[in-house]
């Protein structure tokens, strides 16, 4: 390997700037993931039994949108059927569920204190 190439396996410590949830493939999945379709900087790749959807920096789940678009109440259970696996920092209001990628962007929702420790 040349000092140019970069190793096969390793960690990169930078940040990717992506946050992302796994959906249920099931109709309630399929339509919120079709919400999210048409936003900027999120992607949806549907598997048989999974819908991945991935955002950078930021990816919102509008329940108000969301209950507009189905026809009934969508609220935080609804969300937590669907989605079985998350990364990036996910944050909870009553009207709708954030992911973060970074934790510095969810400072303010989540009193976390950016100020060094002496």
């Amino acid at each position: 390997m040349t000092s140019t190439q970069k190793p096969r396996f390793g960690a990169d410590t930078g940040s990717s700037n992506m946050c992302g949830v796994t959906l249920m493939n099931n109709q309630i999945g399929y339509i919120v993931a079709d919400i999210l379709r048409g936003k900027d900087g999120v992607t949806v790749e549907e598997f048989p039994s999974m819908i991945r959807v991935d955002a950078q920096n930021v990816l919102v789940f509008d329940f108000d949108e969301i209950t507009g678009i189905i026809g009934e109440e969508f609220d935080q259970t609804d969300f937590e059927e669907i989605m079985s696996t998350h990364y990036g920092r996910m944050v909870h209001f009553d009207d709708r569920t954030m992911l973060f990628a970074n934790p510095e962007d969810a400072a303010e929702y989540i009193d976390f204190d950016l100020r060094p420790v002496e």
